[in-house]
């Protein structure tokens, strides 16, 4: 079983859709949606509105900005860009979409008994995943050998060694990553909608489970029009600049 991973979205319609463009010359057989389907970008919509039209079964999980968008939580923690993003989101939601964001699973999420996904980590979608000490707290909550996340927009894989915790971060445009059967892993897949390791290229990952195999990705897409996108909507300049270097 082949599955193409996805996080991080950020209604940023462009790269996703130049994501999904690449990933037609691919083979997969369902997709994985981290969370963070909206917040930041200038198409919450249109985001929504391409993921609901994939033909393959699907399994996604809410992300924070997701949560705060439909109104589950109050954004009390962000700063004062993402909430003022998030609050023009949800004006422009529609109430389909609206629905859409409120019903999504809260995770970790065990996807057809093979591995696991959650959006920050497996003890708290909230929380990030940066070093080898976060790696650790999130392995003694972990169920299984694999898990995927999001929510630190980096392409990493920690893995779970007889004698400590490997941080990798994953650079490169076209990276093939092997899993080892003795070691337990906590896989990144990047971001699609808002890269922050210096790389503007969208991010995404197919995990073949049956090979187990991880295949990091990068597509670069019209980031001047996304950019320009989020300055005619109004929003804060520094979410479209900040797309022009992965930042």
């Amino acid at each position: 079983m082949r599955y193409l991973i996805l996080s991080d979205i950020h209604s940023n319609d462009d790269a996703l859709g130049a994501v999904l463009s690449r990933v037609r010359r691919k083979r997969f057989d369902r997709v994985v949606v981290l969370g963070d389907f909206v917040g930041y970008g200038a198409n919450p919509n249109q985001v929504i509105d391409r993921i609901r039209e994939i033909k393959k079964p699907k399994r996604m999980i809410r992300g924070n900005h997701d949560k705060v968008v439909c109104g589950v939580e109050s954004g009390d923690l962000f700063n004062p860009v993402a909430l003022s993003a998030a609050r023009w989101t949800t004006e422009k939601l529609t109430p389909r979409n609206r629905r859409f964001l409120e019903q999504l699973p809260v995770g970790p999420v065990v996807v057809d008994g093979a591995f696991t996904i959650c959006h920050g980590s497996p003890r708290d979608e909230d929380a990030y995943i940066f070093t080898d000490f976060d790696a650790y707290l999130s392995f003694r909550e972990m169920d299984g050998s694999v898990c995927f996340f999001g929510h630190s927009h980096i392409p990493s894989v920690f893995t779970l060694e007889a004698h400590g915790i490997l941080v990798e971060l994953i650079e490169g445009d076209h990276t093939r990553y092997r899993l080892q059967k003795d070691r337990r892993y906590l896989i990144n897949p990047g971001s699609i909608g808002q890269p922050r390791d210096r790389n503007a290229a969208a991010s995404y990952a197919i995990y073949d489970a049956d090979e187990a195999v991880v295949q990091f990705d990068r597509v670069t897409y019209p980031t001047d029009r996304a950019r320009d996108k989020i300055f005619k909507a109004g929003l804060p300049h520094i979410l479209g600049d900040r797309l022009l270097v992965g930042s």
